[in-house]
């Protein structure tokens, strides 16, 4: 953790390095300051000589400017620095973000990610601040202080040493109990971003279904338990604060005692005293600062081991170390395919399948919920990887190809759409980078988009909200198709994606593709049976297995859960999920109507 973290200071290890110098020099003047006080006390004062008063006044003076341009010196190379840090940071940590698989962000949690890049870096930009002044000065100050008092008197100096003991001591309590507790808080910080992520995004959902009230409890749920949880580590810290106080005050009434009693005696003077009272103050504030110190690294620790785990976390899917640049055609062939989405489990999305699709061929692909449509289509691009088996595209397995090239070759237009803030031509763009306007409209014209795109006031300019949320679940569907187009794929992967269109501009949409896009094989996952009775070959899936691969009519013929789903909605137009289950219903309502 630490190499990973130290690794991030890069350009600022000067600025980090100048910081400890200047608070050093600044606790020197700091220090020297009581030790000019007490001989300005007994040479000046007591003695009566102004020219000592003038002579040790003034260099106390220049102690004091100097003290002050090294503090502003180290306070803006530790900001300067901390703050650097922390923008390095969360570039690494954004960086590696990007290379990441769907497993990957699984691993972590999207509401995991957000604290990390957000509270436990800010943790470790000001731990990074303190740790390069505060841990400098209390030090400095201390063993100076501690330096300076056995200079003035040596019996004194025992007092501080049994002062140190004691509240080391107590440090050590303090820290190993507190440390755990900060990695449980952050825990319940996730949980608490998780909360406001998921009510934010499902606002919609939340209002349709009156669940303010239920969210709320969540909320408060999470709240409550990260509340308790920091009263419980705060309380503990909280002794800190006390514990140094009363060994502040004891310091103080056995300098008082035992100082008078040298005083009397004439083996300490008045302006010695004075010092040490100065310098019992200093040391003890050090202990103090150094126990903030240690609390804090205690509960940034928890925080680096969090930011470390994300910079270090090497993605499951990365480029092979000789990559093919360029992708062939669009033949897609599955060769006892395996996928399961934790590895080891046992539990597959997929098994065994294995079927090959030409360059150009129309593929439907159909099947009840859970049973692996989604996995399927994701092998193809790569966005996961199979556990057994291969995935080849354009005769090659796909963990030989640049992830790029494969990615640009193969488009998909996943289940669920995302837009970004910015205008329909931006977001168009994410398919091409520097496409022209006149491609961007001819993508939306296949993608039957265009006919919406003109009846807006500003056209292909207007401005899509965050999430889309100002034009409809089918329009959405459409800009997101259009958008794929863009790259010109040899693959074109529509998972679910006219669900939200009405039939006519599904059945518009599927006959751009085979007028105007004949070479690229298209791969269509939907619910109804409209959206594929047209593709050249239709793949029923159930339970993660292939039960079918054929044309309409022969599926009808030979395929019974293919021919139960035709049946369903012909029947009742609905959408097809666990067909057997809905027919062995159907079919018991008319026993049951034939006997009464």
């Amino acid at each position: 953790m630490i190499k990973t973290l130290y690794a991030q200071i890069k350009q600022y290890r000067k600025a980090a390095a100048l910081t400890p110098l200047f608070t050093s020099l600044e606790v020197v003047m700091e220090v020297l300051i009581p030790y000019i006080t007490a001989k300005l006390i007994d040479l000046g004062i007591n003695e009566q000589d102004m020219a000592n008063v003038y002579l040790y006044g003034g260099v106390m003076l220049a102690m004091a400017f100097l003290s002050l341009l090294f503090g502003i010196k180290a306070g803006q190379y530790s900001a300067y620095a901390s703050a650097g840090f922390a923008a390095n940071l969360r570039e690494a940590m954004y960086n590696n973000i990007q290379t990441f698989s769907f497993s990957d962000i699984d691993k972590f949690s999207t509401s995991g990610l957000v604290t990390r890049m957000t509270t436990d870096v800010s943790n470790l930009q000001n731990a990074f601040q303190q740790l390069l002044r505060v841990s400098v000065r209390a030090p400095f100050r201390m063993l100076f202080s501690i330096f300076m008092c056995f200079i003035i008197d040596v019996r004194m100096s025992v007092i501080f040493i049994v002062a140190m003991v004691v509240l080391s001591i107590f440090l050590y309590f303090l820290i190993s109990r507190v440390s755990g507790l900060f990695k449980l808080v952050f825990e319940r910080y996730d949980q608490l971003n998780s909360s406001v992520q998921e009510n934010i995004a499902g606002i919609r959902v939340v209002k349709a279904f009156v669940r303010e009230d239920y969210e709320n409890h969540k909320f408060l749920w999470a709240a409550e338990g990260l509340y308790k949880l920091y009263v419980r580590t705060e309380g503990l810290m909280a002794l800190n604060h006390p514990v140094m106080n009363l060994v502040v005050y004891a310091c103080i009434i056995a300098i008082s005692w035992f100082g008078a009693q040298f005083v009397v005696g004439g083996t300490l003077t008045t302006g010695e005293i004075t010092s040490l009272f100065t310098y019992v103050m200093s040391i003890l504030m050090s202990l103090m600062m150094l126990s903030m110190i240690f609390v804090m690294l205690t509960q940034s620790a928890a925080s680096g081991q969090r930011v470390a785990e994300v910079i270090n976390e090497e993605a499951d899917i990365c480029n092979p170390k000789r990559p093919t640049m360029e992708v062939q055609n669009g033949n897609i062939d599955f060769n006892h395919v395996y996928f399961a989405y934790k590895e080891g489990s046992g539990e597959y999305a997929i098994q065994n399948i294995s079927f090959h699709v030409k360059s150009g061929e129309t593929i439907g692909v159909i099947g009840g919920t859970g049973s692996g449509k989604s996995s399927l289509v994701n092998l193809v691009s790569r966005l996961y990887d199979v556990s057994k088996g291969n995935v080849m595209v354009g005769g090659k397995d796909v963990r030989q190809y640049d992830l790029q090239t494969l990615r640009d070759a193969v488009a998909v237009v996943l289940q669920k759409n995302v837009l970004f803030s910015g205008t329909i031509l931006d977001n168009l763009r994410w398919g091409k980078a520097d496409a022209t306007e006149e491609e961007c409209k001819e993508a939306c014209r296949l993608a039957c988009a265009d006919e919406f795109i003109e009846q807006m006031p500003e056209g292909y300019n207007t401005r899509i909200e965050q999430g889309g949320t100002n034009v409809s679940g089918g329009q959405k569907q459409r800009l997101c198709i259009a958008r794929a187009l863009l790259k010109n794929p040899k693959v074109l992967v529509l998972d679910d994606s006219t669900s939200a269109c009405d039939t006519a501009t599904d059945a518009a949409i599927q006959r751009a593709f085979r007028e105007d896009i004949p070479n690229v094989t298209k791969i269509i996952i939907a619910q109804r049976i409209s959206s594929v009775r047209e593709c050249d070959r239709i793949l029923v899936l159930d339970k993660g297995k292939v039960c079918g691969f054929d044309t309409h009519d022969n599926l009808l013929q030979s395929n019974a859960i293919y021919h139960e789903i035709f049946t369903i909605q012909n029947q009742d137009g609905g959408d097809f999920d666990e067909p057997r289950k809905l027919m062995h219903t159907k079919n018991t309502n008319k026993r049951k109507a034939k006997k009464s």
